[in-house]
């Protein structure tokens, strides 16, 4: 198995879906079906290793039917189980603009005078978008952007690094709403 660092997070398993041991898979992967073309998958649990047969799209998610589970029992207990692929097997992006998610990880994040930030510790996403999480070296604080072409104009994978325009705001003397 790849050490942590050099896999990518390509799905997750949800719940059973039927009696006959398919699963629900939420892909994330610019093609959801693409994920069953990979082979084998690793997970975030210790020795299993997921192989998808057959896959088809249902609506927002992936109906999946995984090698050696058959029944309904089998197909609950993966539910939750991340899948991973090896950075290795992925081809490289097309196109400079392309990249993925976790080539992000380390790139010093700068200011668009030039000003190092801090470095992308985090790419999360809690539901309402992606969100670089920065950490300042210097203090160890945290810091959130959204992962937008407004926020992140320009990201230089080959360059280690990317421009961070923080979002202005309009009037800071006015109090959040209760």
């Amino acid at each position: 198995m790849a050490a942590p660092e050099n896999r990518i997070l390509m799905g997750k398993i949800g719940a059973a879906h039927g009696i006959k041991g398919e699963v629900r898979i939420t892909a994330f992967t610019g093609d959801p079906e693409a994920i069953a073309s990979y082979g084998p998958l690793d997970t975030d649990r210790a020795g299993l290793t997921i192989t998808i047969e057959t896959a088809r799209l249902s609506k927002n998610v992936l109906v999946a039917r995984l090698k050696g589970i058959r029944d309904r029992n089998a197909a609950e207990l993966l539910n939750g189980v991340s899948l991973f692929v090896d950075r290795a097997r992925l081809p490289d992006p097309d196109d400079e603009d392309d990249f993925y998610h976790a080539d992000l990880i380390g790139l010093d994040a700068r200011l668009d005078t030039g000003v190092s930030i801090g470095e992308v510790s985090a790419l999360l996403n809690f539901g309402a978008g992606d969100l670089l999480e920065v950490r300042d070296p210097r203090s160890g604080d945290t810091f959130l952007y959204p992962f937008t072409k407004t926020v992140v104009p320009t990201v230089r994978i080959a360059d280690g690094f990317l421009v961070i325009a923080p979002p202005v705001d309009a009037d800071p003397g006015e109090e959040e709403p209760d």
